[in-house]
């Protein structure tokens, strides 16, 4: 519970916002509030799936084109009804195609073979020639192109196209799909027009059936969706695709369903919503459904990019139809559709693949689309998909991005962003489902940069300052490290197991008698400076405080480490070693000698930002500390340069330490050994190990009380090492327990009653 609070505390207002965040985003999908710049970038994205999309050349649906070519060879466009006559023939008599869909209109009679100017002579000023009547009646079969062209669709499956406006009704309109009486009162949504441009009654009547082929760009001027049923006064009408392919399987009737799927919506949505499917009854493949969205509409599934070049689909020039040069197979069976790329006849479509598409590819499009039974659909549940996608994304990330550090956080919120990005792209090509994915991605970066920013201002900067606290303390490659993560460290008060240490200058009030305040400053900073970088950059310590010319450290806090107490003697070792080449330089400037004692100890102590609210610092406190700094004081006792407690002897295993002796400190009831590292035992010399084998026989001897013994062995050490205190104190303790008998049940323990 307080863990669940603290987080609280530190996340709290981040959750909220986040949560917030994705509120926002959940209103959004269900219509709560809308935003034309969100709007705008679904369409882009849309666009680019779009284009990106994968595709293969279908054969079975192939163009017939009326391009430059054939312009150029057969003349200029419209080509004379005789022309299109023998096209038909060609298409279905030689190259047998299953159906044959044209996307164009015939909405005037064709008078280009003059035969209307010869029978109005012969009605008028020529009436008198009795054999011309009769000659043109001979002739007329021949010169009657409409008649040609009607006779060539007679009983064949050819559709003719043609348009709807609001301007004038011209030419006959096919036989509606269904009418407004069939609906019941129902409302069938479709793209209205009051006018048409439709073909003539003698073309209509032998052609198969019509379909509209108006395209209805949205609202950028792009298409990108197709009607498949048009509306037309009372009447509803196929478009040319959907024409075509009724042509093609040979069907009986085209009704509009409304789909079971939508078992959920009310029955006032049902009665009152398009309806979603149209149901096609065929010879040739039963009953067939095309899924459509508000309005009959399908979205456009293009593919490729258009044109004999870009596309899908077979292209092949009308003129080779017309002379036959096309291979038979290429044509058999397939469904033909005629149209036009050549720029000049104004049927190129600005679309999200390219500025200019033929508009008889889309046709062929939508075609393909109904052949395979698959359809690119917004389904009914889209605004559930989307919503609940918008949700789960807002909940993982306004509730893990404020805990994560930056790097796990740049990961998460990647890995989401793409995964929304591939579940949108994975739904448009596995299942045809076309969803809008621009919310979601919007909500990945908001929640992002907003755990970005908040990080950078509150929780950056407030690291930063804590890891410049820090700074005064420990080494600054330690600073590095924390700075890369400062929410691991603070300053709390805490209880670590730790290594502390305690140094002091020997004879510092000799010192300071002996040297002006001048030099005594650069002496003591030289020193101190010398001190702290053993201390801090050398083994990584954190440097406490200093105590006049005393100096305090310890190891494992803020940064832990496993080995704080083989830092801390490594470091004691190297300030030795300092200590004596700084000295050898105040010699020779002839300053006093410099010697250092250094005290060491570890164990459970109490570290954090500790003090009052006018000064406080980062320190350790307990009775660890207190050992270690009367460890440092006992060094003068014995003559060594450091006395470490038994604990850090027992942490940093790898050196080789002098037993010095077992004491009880003021303030302490149980004894402790305390040790003087030596080094590790390859930097040491073999006279060194036989030095210390006989030290620990000699004080084996002087704890059994063997005084003669003892003394002897120490007397032969003293006199090997005569710079040793050690040896010579001991000599001076038996000389002491000879005139004062310590008694049989004495523990070897060396009692101190000062600090």
């Amino acid at each position: 519970m307080k863990r669940l609070r603290q987080a609280f505390s530190r996340y709290g207002a981040r959750w909220a916002l986040g949560l917030l965040f994705t509120l926002a985003a959940v209103l959004y999908v269900w219509g709560a509030w809308t935003s034309h710049t969100i709007e705008r970038q679904d369409t882009i994205i849309a666009d680019m799936r779009m284009r990106l999309e994968p595709y293969e050349l279908d054969p079975g649906i192939v163009i017939v084109d009326i391009d430059s070519r054939s312009l150029t060879e057969v003349g200029r466009f419209p080509w004379s009804r005789n022309v299109m006559a023998r096209l038909v023939e060609q298409l279905t008599d030689h190259y047998g195609v299953g159906a044959v869909g044209f996307d164009v209109s015939f909405p005037e009679p064709d008078t280009s073979s003059g035969y209307e100017v010869l029978e109005r002579l012969a009605a008028r000023e020529l009436k008198d020639v009795g054999a011309l009547r009769e000659r043109l009646d001979t002739l007329k079969p021949a010169l009657d192109y409409d008649g040609m062209f009607a006779r060539s669709m007679q009983g064949k499956p050819v559709v003719l196209g043609f348009n709807i406006s609001d301007q004038q009704a011209k030419g006959v309109l096919p036989e509606p799909l269904f009418t407004t009486e069939f609906l019941n009162g129902r409302e069938a949504t479709a793209a209205f027009g009051t006018g048409y441009e439709a073909n003539i009654a003698r073309l209509q009547q032998a052609a198969a059936g019509a379909g509209v082929f108006t395209a209805i760009p949205d609202a950028d001027g792009l298409v990108r969706s197709s009607p498949l049923v048009f509306r037309i006064g009372d009447g509803y009408h196929a478009s040319l695709s959907l024409a075509t392919i009724a042509a093609f399987l040979e069907t009986r009737a085209i009704k509009p369903v409304l789909d079971t799927s939508v078992d959920q919506m009310s029955q006032a949505e049902r009665d009152a919503s398009a309806f979603d499917t149209i149901q096609m009854f065929t010879n040739k493949a039963g009953v067939v459904r095309f899924p459509v969205g508000y309005g009959m509409v399908s979205t456009v599934q293009f593919r490729g990019s258009g044109g004999p070049d870009g596309g899908a689909f077979p292209y092949v020039s009308a003129a080779d139809v017309l002379a036959g040069k096309v291979p038979k197979a290429l044509l058999e069976g397939t469904i033909v559709l005629v149209g036009t790329t050549a720029p000049g006849l104004q049927d190129l479509r600005a679309t999200p693949v390219s500025a200019q598409y033929p508009g008889v590819e889309i046709h062929a499009n939508m075609i393909k689309s109904m052949l395979d039974g698959r359809f690119k659909a917004r389904p009914w549940s889209a605004e559930a998909l989307e919503a609940g996608l918008a949700l789960v994304v807002g909940l993982l990330l306004s509730l893990a991005l404020p805990v994560l550090a930056p790097a796990w956080s740049v990961l998460l919120a990647s890995t989401v962003f793409v995964g929304c990005g591939w579940l949108n792209w994975y739904a448009y090509t596995e299942h045809d489902l076309v969803l809008n994915v621009f919310i979601c991605l919007l909500l990945v970066g908001a929640l992002f940069v907003l755990n970005l920013a908040w990080g950078y201002f509150f929780e950056f900067r407030k690291g930063r300052a804590l890891v410049t606290r820090f700074g005064e303390y420990v080494a600054p490659e330690l600073v590095e490290k924390m700075a890369e993560d400062p929410e691991a460290y603070n300053m709390d008060g805490e209880s670590r197991e730790l290594t502390v240490m305690f140094v002091d200058v020997r004879g510092f009030t000799t010192i300071s008698e002996g040297l002006s305040p001048k030099e005594l400053r650069e002496y003591i900073n030289l020193y101190l400076t010398a001190m702290s970088e053993d201390i801090r950059s050398s083994h990584q310590g954190t440097l406490d405080k200093y105590i006049g010319d005393a100096v305090m450290a310890f190891w494992g806090a803020p940064v832990a480490f496993a080995d704080h107490a083989s830092r801390a003697v490594a470091t004691s070792l190297l300030m030795q070693a300092s200590a004596a080449r700084l000295n050898r330089d105040f010699l020779a400037r002839g300053w006093p000698e410099l010697k250092i004692g250094i005290g060491l100890n570890s164990g459970l102590m109490h570290v954090g930002d500790m003090g009052s609210n006018i000064r406080r610092a980062y320190t350790v406190m307990g009775d660890a500390v207190n050992l270690g700094a009367r460890l440092e004081g006992i060094t003068k006792v014995y003559g060594v340069g450091i006395a470490v407690g038994a604990a850090t002897r027992l942490a940093a295993p790898e050196f080789v330490y002098r037993e010095l002796d077992r004491v009880r400190v003021k303030g302490k009831n149980e004894p402790v050994a305390i040790y003087e590292p030596l080094g590790k035992p390859a930097q040491l010399a073999p006279a060194v190990i036989d030095e210390l084998a006989q030290w620990e026989a000699a004080l084996a001897r002087l704890r059994a009380q063997d005084w003669d013994a003892a003394q002897a062995a120490i007397r032969a050490l003293a006199n090997a090492h005569p710079e040793r205190g050690l040896y010579t104190l001991y000599l001076e303790r038996i000389d002491h327990y000879r005139a004062h008998p310590p008694g049989m049940d004495w523990d070897g323990v060396t009692r101190f009653d000062t600090k």
